[in-house]
């Protein structure tokens, strides 16, 4: 009902202003082609295409401003937040996994340092030791995998890991390997994957109830070249910039200063290869996001997550201007391209940068990804969802309406 209204609300507004909202939209387009324009090159070309935005933004804001629908632009604008954040309460859900046998020696592996010093905060340490759960700290020049390993040798049975992703994705790799339970404890910056399998991120103690009286579900895990991610691998724009010096200390500097020389007329070019699901052969234009399962994209709630991590395939998104020669010689396509695969490869004639789970990478062409079906057993507290975000949100608009007549004759969407 309120999706509905604020629409109402928008298209009263639209008919209200008349032309004004047209030259509006129409300002608001020639900023963001002006500024893209500015961003792929350098010098006074740069200069003009940035304060081109800008004066097209500044025409916008003044029409705005002394427009008399003011007052309808911010009804709308918030009736559209509250209807995303009611989208999001109304499908959020608690999935009941089944129960499984609490391990008996369980170990906690932690960093001290990730997620800005989170394990210190909580005590995580002492709150495992009081679950029964050994503790191990990650120390600098600590070599994780060989302190997973070693502790599987000394009768570990089950292993959690405390930090960033890319630990994750170790420790994950490892407790697959041996067919043992395996718990996410959200004590890194951003914890996406704990996210898509349902531990609440603000809950970082209660993650330890996991090894005790926790539900269990089976995951997939993904690969690259052999090496294990849990979230995604990214190339292209992203990926160059991490590689470059500064990035930490200044990130969105560093890509635009990347763009140029990755996009731009006068540029290099990102030189990756790669398969469609039709057949034909393609190049990228600016990015590529192979992930553990497809991503929700480009939608209002929920963007970000992914619906599932046990669908058994990868997710495979393309961004920028691919061209491809089929049959018929060379074809244009659309600039954003999505689907899903077991299986994907991306060549090129030299080293690719890669983002690994957000760790700077540098790998040897040509890159194959697969997925790993089930092979990962998670453990997630009882007190927390078990599932993703937008696991029970519809893929469309269209499918919003008998999705939440479902909820409110109480029959599942998931």
């Amino acid at each position: 009902m309120l999706t509905a209204l604020t629409v109402a609300a928008a298209v009263y507004a639209v008919v209200a202003n008349f032309p004004r909202g047209l030259i509006l939209a129409a300002l608001l387009i020639g900023a963001a082609l002006a500024a893209w324009y500015g961003l792929l090159r350098r010098g006074i070309s740069r200069v003009a295409g940035l304060g081109s935005a800008a004066a097209l933004v500044l025409a916008a804001v003044v029409i705005v401003v002394l427009d008399s629908g003011v007052p309808e632009l911010v009804l709308v604008g918030t009736g559209a937040f509250a209807a995303i954040a009611a989208t999001k309460a109304a499908f959020a859900v608690g999935v009941p996994l089944p129960g499984a046998p609490d391990p008996e020696r369980p170990v906690l592996f932690f960093n001290p340092r990730s997620g800005g010093g989170k394990a210190e905060k909580f005590k995580l340490a002492d709150e495992a030791r009081a679950r029964g759960i050994r503790p191990i700290e990650l120390t600098p020049g600590s070599d994780l995998e060989q302190l997973v390993r070693d502790a599987l040798a000394d009768g570990a049975d089950a292993v959690a890991m405390a930090g960033g992703d890319g630990s994750q994705a170790i420790v994950a790799a490892i407790a697959a390997e041996h067919d043992l339970p395996y718990a996410c404890v959200p004590a890194g910056t951003r914890n996406h994957f704990a996210l898509d399998l349902g531990v609440d991120r603000d809950n970082v103690v209660g993650a330890l109830d996991a090894f005790r009286r926790g539900g269990e579900k089976r995951v997939d895990l993904a690969e690259v070249n052999g090496r294990v991610f849990v979230n995604n691998v990214s190339l292209g724009l992203y990926a160059e910039a991490v590689q470059r010096e500064g990035y930490r200390e200044a990130k969105l500097r560093t890509i635009i200063d990347t763009m140029p020389d990755a996009l731009g007329p006068d540029g290099a070019g990102l030189d990756l290869r790669w398969t469609g699901p039709g057949g034909s052969e393609h190049s990228s234009g600016a990015a590529i996001l192979v992930s553990n399962n497809r991503y929700r994209l480009g939608r209002a709630a929920g963007s970000g997550t992914r619906p599932r991590i046990d669908n058994g395939l990868l997710g495979i998104t393309v961004v920028g201007e691919p061209t491809g020669r089929g049959e018929r010689g060379r074809l244009s396509q659309r600039p954003w391209r999505e689907w899903s695969a077991p299986e994907f490869e991306v060549r090129a004639d030299r080293p690719i940068p890669a983002g690994v789970d957000g760790e700077a990478l540098v790998l040897q062409a040509p890159l194959r990804f697969a997925i790993r079906p089930s092979v990962l057993r998670v453990r997630v507290a009882r007190a927390h969802p078990g599932a993703s975000p937008s696991t029970a949100m519809p893929e469309s608009m269209l499918d919003t309406p008998s999705a939440v007549l479902a909820i409110a004759a109480g029959r599942k969407t998931a």
